[in-house]
């Protein structure tokens, strides 16, 4: 299993990817690592580290997109980036899959141009494993798609199902739909027609909707949404997170009695935040596509580089891409 590794997409680039490949190797998640991006640099950063020289492989590439670029001109005009080169790379055949901590809208374009959509599928999406009391949860798309028809949530709904059979191994993955009510009539126009569709589609086991306050209950292994929903859902669940930990942090500093009572509840402290942490679970998956891109958060640590080589691994290994190519072929 080789897997290629955009070298100069997190902010900190190429450090953590550098740092998460090793990590990656030294546990034998993969047998090759390929970085992609300058050479010079990424050869001075592995220099620094004790790993098996020959399991980790620089490919050139000169150019590096930056967050605020427009994707349509980097396919035009950054014909040497490391997140292109990366993809070509896997289009190729010459590695398994792709992992990148870049600008989210270019590794969406660069691995839709250069894959292309599986055959019936009308959009491609950004399924992402959310942690919740129970069990991580799918959620889909989390922002490729701002606008979105009701054929489109129902084809999410699909692929979700799929990803959650072959990455978690659920059998009858249970589907539910991000609205402002449980009640089939509550939402707008699109919420309610989404909701009919998927209450007669006969290979879809909705469980009808979902509110935000349950979201991290662990209610549905899937939760549909469009784009925008997605991203402002999930934004808002990291902040959250974030302000909860810095207001304990703050408290503990100013109260000596919260200081001995955080001393005795650590090992709960710990356990609460490996849970939410992002970095436990790697990157999100572009689905729908006719390869493997799994996108890493901008803010990614080594960590979080590691076990989004993991996603791309377990996701390659499954035969996920191959059964949805069969089953979305079958609806012609």
């Amino acid at each position: 299993m080789r897997i290629a590794v955009d070298a100069f997409g997190s902010d900190n680039a190429p450090l953590p990817e550098v740092e998460g490949a090793i990590l990656a190797i030294k546990e034998d998640i993969c047998s090759e690592i390929v970085l992609t991006g300058r050479e010079d640099l990424l050869q001075k950063c592995l220099d620094k580290h004790f790993y098996d020289r020959k399991r980790i492989q620089i490919i050139p590439a000169a150019e590096i997109i930056r967050m605020d670029e427009n994707p349509a001109v980097i396919i035009k005009q950054k014909k040497d980036s490391s997140l292109l080169k990366a993809v070509e790379l896997h289009r190729d055949g010459y590695v398994d899959a792709v992992v990148s901590a870049g600008n989210t809208g270019a590794v969406m374009a660069v691995s839709m141009f250069t894959y292309g959509r599986i055959k019936n599928v009308l959009r491609p999406a950004i399924a992402i494993p959310l942690p919740t009391q129970k069990k991580p949860e799918i959620i889909l798309d989390v922002g490729a798609n701002v606008d979105c028809t009701p054929e489109n949530l129902v084809q999410f709904a699909m692929l979700g199902s799929l990803y959650s059979r072959f990455f978690f191994h659920r059998e009858n993955p249970e589907v539910a739909l991000l609205n402002i009510g449980e009640e089939s009539v509550k939402g707008n126009e699109l919420s309610k027609k989404v909701y009919l569709k998927l209450s007669e589609h006969k290979d879809i086991n909705f469980i009808g909707n979902i509110e935000g306050k349950d979201l991290l209950k662990g209610i549905a292994d899937v939760v549909i949404c469009d784009g925008f929903v997605g991203n402002v859902m999930l934004k808002t669940v990291e902040g959250v997170a974030l302000a909860i930990f810095d207001m304990m942090k703050e408290q503990i500093r100013e109260d000596w009695v919260a200081k001995i009572g955080a001393l005795l509840s650590f090992p709960v402290y710990r356990f609460i935040k490996k849970k939410l942490d992002h970095t436990e679970y790697g990157g999100a998956l572009l689905v729908g596509l006719n390869g493997i891109s799994v996108i890493s958060h901008g803010r990614a640590n080594d960590k979080a580089i590691k076990n989004a080589i993991k996603v791309g691994v377990k996701i390659a290994e499954s035969g996920f891409i191959q059964n949805a190519k069969e089953y979305f072929e079958e609806l012609s």
